[in-house]
Protein backbone atom coordinates (compact mmCIF):
# COMPACT_ATOMS: atom_id res chain seq x y z
CA UNK A 1 0.00 0.00 0.00
CA UNK A 2 1.49 3.56 -1.30
CA UNK A 3 0.55 6.46 1.18
CA UNK A 4 -0.51 8.61 -2.03
CA UNK A 5 -2.72 7.81 -4.64
CA UNK A 6 -3.87 9.99 -7.56
CA UNK A 7 -6.91 9.82 -9.42
CA UNK A 8 -8.18 12.51 -12.02
CA UNK A 9 -9.24 15.09 -9.45
CA UNK A 10 -8.02 14.30 -6.49
CA UNK A 11 -4.94 13.15 -4.16
CA UNK A 12 -5.51 10.46 -1.71
CA UNK A 13 -2.84 10.95 0.87
CA UNK A 14 -1.95 9.24 4.35
CA UNK A 15 -0.87 12.14 6.83
CA UNK A 16 1.87 12.50 9.28
CA UNK A 17 1.19 14.28 12.48
CA UNK A 18 3.03 17.80 10.87
CA UNK A 19 -0.21 17.86 8.90
CA UNK A 20 -2.39 18.66 11.96
CA UNK A 21 -3.45 21.57 11.62
CA UNK A 22 -4.98 21.24 7.97
CA UNK A 23 -7.14 18.68 9.73
CA UNK A 24 -8.23 20.77 12.02
CA UNK A 25 -9.35 23.14 10.29
CA UNK A 26 -11.60 20.43 7.76
CA UNK A 27 -13.13 19.87 11.12
CA UNK A 28 -13.62 23.44 12.23
CA UNK A 29 -15.01 24.32 8.89
CA UNK A 30 -17.82 21.34 8.87
CA UNK A 31 -18.62 21.39 12.08
CA UNK A 32 -21.78 21.54 11.61
CA UNK A 33 -22.29 19.94 9.09
CA UNK A 34 -20.44 16.77 10.48
CA UNK A 35 -21.41 16.74 14.08
CA UNK A 36 -24.65 15.46 13.63
CA UNK A 37 -23.59 12.47 11.91
CA UNK A 38 -20.99 11.48 14.07
CA UNK A 39 -19.74 10.24 17.25
CA UNK A 40 -19.44 12.78 19.90
CA UNK A 41 -16.63 14.57 19.89
CA UNK A 42 -13.80 14.42 22.91
CA UNK A 43 -13.91 17.71 24.85
CA UNK A 44 -10.10 18.41 22.98
CA UNK A 45 -11.38 17.29 19.71
CA UNK A 46 -11.10 20.62 18.27
CA UNK A 47 -7.20 21.08 19.25
CA UNK A 48 -4.03 20.47 17.13
CA UNK A 49 -2.63 18.76 19.97
CA UNK A 50 -5.44 15.91 19.56
CA UNK A 51 -5.57 15.85 15.75
CA UNK A 52 -1.79 15.55 15.68
CA UNK A 53 -1.97 12.80 18.14
CA UNK A 54 -4.37 11.26 16.33
CA UNK A 55 -2.55 11.30 12.96
CA UNK A 56 0.61 9.28 14.63
CA UNK A 57 -2.30 6.99 15.69
CA UNK A 58 -3.24 6.51 11.70
CA UNK A 59 0.13 6.74 10.66
CA UNK A 60 1.09 4.03 13.04
CA UNK A 61 -1.57 1.91 12.03
CA UNK A 62 -0.67 2.48 8.25
CA UNK A 63 2.57 1.03 8.53
CA UNK A 64 1.06 -2.23 10.03
CA UNK A 65 -1.84 -2.33 7.81
CA UNK A 66 -4.33 -2.21 10.68
CA UNK A 67 -6.10 0.89 9.98
CA UNK A 68 -6.51 3.17 7.11
CA UNK A 69 -7.53 6.60 6.32
CA UNK A 70 -6.46 8.41 3.37
CA UNK A 71 -7.40 12.15 3.36
CA UNK A 72 -8.71 13.89 0.04
CA UNK A 73 -7.37 16.87 -1.35
CA UNK A 74 -8.09 18.61 -4.65
CA UNK A 75 -5.35 17.49 -7.19
CA UNK A 76 -4.24 21.45 -6.99
CA UNK A 77 -4.80 21.81 -3.65
CA UNK A 78 -2.39 19.83 -0.57
CA UNK A 79 -3.23 22.72 1.76
CA UNK A 80 -6.87 21.93 2.45
CA UNK A 81 -7.96 18.93 3.33
CA UNK A 82 -11.87 18.12 1.67
CA UNK A 83 -12.70 14.97 3.24
CA UNK A 84 -11.42 11.36 4.22
CA UNK A 85 -11.64 7.78 3.35
CA UNK A 86 -11.08 5.34 6.61
CA UNK A 87 -10.97 1.85 6.36
CA UNK A 88 -10.92 -0.28 9.85
CA UNK A 89 -11.70 -3.23 11.80
CA UNK A 90 -9.46 -5.05 9.45
CA UNK A 91 -10.00 -8.78 9.75
CA UNK A 92 -7.73 -11.43 8.47
CA UNK A 93 -7.57 -15.32 8.55
CA UNK A 94 -11.29 -16.37 7.80
CA UNK A 95 -12.54 -12.99 7.31
CA UNK A 96 -10.58 -10.94 5.28
CA UNK A 97 -13.01 -8.03 5.74
CA UNK A 98 -12.86 -4.64 6.64
CA UNK A 99 -15.17 -1.65 7.54
CA UNK A 100 -15.08 1.64 5.27
CA UNK A 101 -16.45 5.21 6.35
CA UNK A 102 -16.16 8.38 4.65
CA UNK A 103 -16.70 11.94 4.54
CA UNK A 104 -16.46 15.04 2.75
CA UNK A 105 -17.00 18.89 3.36
CA UNK A 106 -20.05 20.28 2.54
CA UNK A 107 -18.91 22.52 -0.61
CA UNK A 108 -17.86 19.14 -1.80
CA UNK A 109 -20.47 16.97 -1.75
CA UNK A 110 -22.39 16.43 -4.49
CA UNK A 111 -19.32 16.40 -6.92
CA UNK A 112 -18.67 12.73 -7.73
CA UNK A 113 -15.51 13.33 -5.39
CA UNK A 114 -16.20 10.49 -3.28
CA UNK A 115 -17.47 8.30 -6.34
CA UNK A 116 -13.78 8.98 -7.52
CA UNK A 117 -11.92 8.23 -4.35
CA UNK A 118 -13.37 4.88 -3.66
CA UNK A 119 -13.35 3.63 -6.85
CA UNK A 120 -9.95 4.02 -6.80
CA UNK A 121 -9.32 2.83 -3.05
CA UNK A 122 -11.52 0.25 -2.85
CA UNK A 123 -9.52 -2.57 -5.52
CA UNK A 124 -6.55 -1.19 -4.22
CA UNK A 125 -7.54 -2.25 -0.62
CA UNK A 126 -9.39 -5.44 -1.61
CA UNK A 127 -5.88 -6.64 -3.35
CA UNK A 128 -3.27 -4.95 -1.13
CA UNK A 129 -4.84 -6.44 2.03
CA UNK A 130 -6.48 -9.87 0.26
CA UNK A 131 -9.89 -8.23 1.76
CA UNK A 132 -13.09 -10.53 0.34
CA UNK A 133 -15.49 -7.87 2.11
CA UNK A 134 -16.13 -4.21 2.97
CA UNK A 135 -18.87 -3.29 5.20
CA UNK A 136 -20.65 -0.01 5.39
CA UNK A 137 -23.12 0.84 7.73
CA UNK A 138 -25.06 3.85 7.16
CA UNK A 139 -27.88 5.51 8.36
CA UNK A 140 -31.44 5.17 6.70
CA UNK A 141 -31.97 8.86 6.05
CA UNK A 142 -28.41 9.68 4.70
CA UNK A 143 -30.12 8.87 0.85
CA UNK A 144 -26.37 10.58 -1.00
CA UNK A 145 -24.61 7.89 0.87
CA UNK A 146 -27.10 5.04 0.07
CA UNK A 147 -27.01 6.21 -3.45
CA UNK A 148 -23.37 6.23 -3.68
CA UNK A 149 -22.92 2.69 -1.96
CA UNK A 150 -25.35 1.58 -5.03
CA UNK A 151 -23.59 2.84 -7.52
CA UNK A 152 -20.83 1.53 -6.07
CA UNK A 153 -21.54 -2.06 -6.16
CA UNK A 154 -22.48 -2.27 -2.44
CA UNK A 155 -25.21 -4.71 -1.51
CA UNK A 156 -28.14 -3.77 0.89
CA UNK A 157 -28.06 -6.83 3.78
CA UNK A 158 -30.24 -5.79 6.62
CA UNK A 159 -30.90 -3.36 8.87
CA UNK A 160 -28.83 -2.71 12.17
CA UNK A 161 -30.79 -1.64 15.40
CA UNK A 162 -29.56 1.01 17.56
CA UNK A 163 -26.26 0.57 16.11
CA UNK A 164 -24.04 3.20 17.03
CA UNK A 165 -24.47 6.38 19.38
CA UNK A 166 -24.44 9.39 16.80
CA UNK A 167 -24.19 12.66 18.09
CA UNK A 168 -25.39 11.09 21.62
CA UNK A 169 -28.29 9.12 20.03
CA UNK A 170 -28.47 5.54 19.60
CA UNK A 171 -29.04 5.57 15.32
CA UNK A 172 -30.36 2.65 13.57
CA UNK A 173 -28.17 1.73 10.44
CA UNK A 174 -28.22 -0.09 7.02
CA UNK A 175 -25.40 -2.64 6.60
CA UNK A 176 -24.31 -2.71 3.06
CA UNK A 177 -21.58 -4.94 1.59
CA UNK A 178 -18.78 -5.19 -0.67
CA UNK A 179 -17.98 -8.24 -2.12
CA UNK A 180 -14.57 -8.30 -3.91
CA UNK A 181 -14.91 -10.38 -7.00
CA UNK A 182 -11.35 -11.40 -7.13
CA UNK A 183 -10.46 -12.77 -4.31
CA UNK A 184 -11.51 -16.02 -4.46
Amino acid sequence: MLITYTTNRLILNVLSPSRAGIVLDFYNNNRTFLEPHEPKRAKNFYTTGFQRSNLSCEYNAFIKQTYLRYWIFLENNMDQVIGSVCFSNILKGAFCSCMIGYKLGEEYCGKGYMQEALTKLIPIVCSGLSIRRIEAMVMPGNQPSINLLNRLHFIKEGYLHSFAQINGVWEDHILYSYINPVLP
